[in-house]
């Protein structure tokens, strides 16, 4: 086994590029967005492996040492993407509802489908029925929706 590790040793920028090429590779088998950032580090690692050694500093990046560079490599991308990923997922949007279907029927006037007791009932919403959680209303009365709680509308008796 020793020497195998000392071949793996020698191939130096190749373990690297060879690590890069197959976390790339299962990103393809199994996609989840998180080996293409190791397989992104190890290809930064290799590259700066390759660097320093057409520097001659190559033997200044042990075994050990690359291994610790690969994995701050790693965790840097990884909170780089989440951090990107986040602040794209809060971006401003012309529809804020629209993955929120019940947030579209905020302020519509709704007929009680079954009676709302103790809290508890259902709304009719153009062709569909919904629950519905607020004061308790008898079968046909209309009601306001002013909220969404869940998949469950919140409403309010309507004043007319």
């Amino acid at each position: 086994m020793p020497a195998v590790l000392e071949y793996l040793v020698t191939l130096g920028t190749w373990n690297w590029l060879i690590a890069a090429a197959v976390l790339i590779g299962l990103e393809t088998i199994i996609p989840g967005v998180h080996f293409v950032w190791f397989g992104f580090a190890a290809a930064l690692t290799a590259a700066l492996l390759y660097l320093l050694s057409a520097l001659g500093l190559g033997d200044a990046l042990s075994l050990p040492i690359q291994l610790l560079v690969f994995v701050a490599l790693s965790v840097a991308s990884l909170f780089a993407v989440r951090s990107f990923g986040t602040s794209a997922a809060k971006a401003a949007t012309d529809t804020p509802g629209l993955n929120v279907r019940g947030a579209q029927y905020i302020g519509r006037e709704v007929v009680v489908e079954h009676a709302i007791v103790n809290g508890r009932g259902r709304v009719r919403v153009d062709d569909g029925v919904w629950g519905a959680q607020g004061e308790d209303a008898p079968h046909g009365a209309k009601v306001v929706v002013t909220g969404v709680n869940g998949t469950v509308l919140v409403v309010e008796n309507s004043t007319e």
